[in-house]
């Protein structure tokens, strides 16, 4: 089976429900192209706060100026429960799409009620809530905004064309996480960054060879004239430089780059994916014989075989 998979590669919005009819809008661009599946980059809807390692002060207790930032992205959160939610689900549906997409969570119910997560959700094209991952343990500053996840949505999941996992930025750098989405079967895998910079190339093409799976690393656009007006800005950055610059690319099993990586533009990345492609990456041969791709993850029945040789 081949089948069209995107990438939207977008400046973020200002607001979620700017962000919301965004999405819409450059999903139904994808889907009019013929994308099955289309993956939107970590924490898109409201955008990353790229401000706590780009202005000055971001860490101080109890500043003004950060706790009013910190206010503005908790307002504009999706709610996965809520409308916000709802609606991205609306949006699958209506275009018929399997769609990943990052967003900020707020909880606004029950236990950890007010704390903000790190979430990738996945969509069927029927609308339903396929997977809901939230990033196991915040990067750094990170820690500053966003609650620590769990493992619940460390799987990958069926859909139409096939199964779907996803990780958050540093998660490709967790040898449990990838086991355990290795473990699931994925056949196409997307991985969410902030921007996809050269070290993130190397993990998204590493993770495609490993697991012998389709990587679709999906990078956000954000200039610094975005970041919050009440935030002072880093020296090292200039006015209206790019804060993120995309790099968003479609990799294949065998590691090979199929789309991208595309810099400091607005664009679709998008690739006709061949499954096929996986059966046959599918086989690695090892100095006991070939493995299939669940016995190349199972570390203990290969040390079996090699004890037993």
């Amino acid at each position: 089976m081949t089948v069209r998979v995107a990438i939207v590669q977008s400046e973020v919005a200002s607001d979620l429900n700017s962000g919301l009819a965004k999405t819409r809008e450059m999903a139904r661009a994808a889907q009019i192209d013929g994308a099955k599946l289309v993956a939107f980059p970590e924490t898109w809807l409201p955008g990353y706060p790229a401000w706590l390692d780009s202005c000055r002060d971001a860490g101080l207790w109890n500043h003004p100026p950060v706790k009013a930032e910190y206010a503005r992205m908790a307002a504009n959160s999706v709610v996965v429960d809520g409308q916000s939610g709802h609606a991205l689900g609306d949006i699958a549906r209506e275009l018929a799409i399997t769609l990943v997409i990052g967003v900020i969570e707020r909880v606004d119910r029950g236990p950890g009620r007010g704390t903000l997560y790190n979430t990738l959700l996945t969509f069927t094209p029927d609308g339903t809530l396929a997977n809901h991952h939230r990033k196991l343990m915040p990067t750094y500053t990170e820690r500053l905004v966003w609650g620590t996840g769990d493992a619940n949505g460390v799987t990958a999941v069926d859909t139409p064309i096939g199964r779907v996992g996803a990780l958050v930025c540093w998660e490709h750098w967790m040898p449990l996480a990838r086991q355990a989405l290795h473990d699931s079967g994925e056949d196409v895998h997307v991985a969410a960054w902030p921007t996809v910079h050269e070290m993130h190339q190397v993990a998204s093409r590493h993770y495609a060879f490993e697991g012998r799976c389709f990587v679709l690393a999906a990078g956000s656009l954000m200039r610094t004239k975005a970041l919050p007006a009440g935030l002072e800005l880093h020296p090292k950055y200039q006015a209206n430089e790019w804060a993120l610059r995309g790099g968003s690319m479609i990799v294949a099993p065998d590691g090979k780059v199929l789309a991208g990586p595309v810099f400091e533009r607005e664009d679709i990345v998008s690739a006709e994916i061949d499954m096929a492609a996986i059966r046959e990456e599918s086989m690695t041969l090892d100095v006991t014989g070939h493995y299939s791709r669940a016995d190349c993850f199972d570390f203990r029945t290969i040390r079996h075989k090699r004890q037993s040789s």
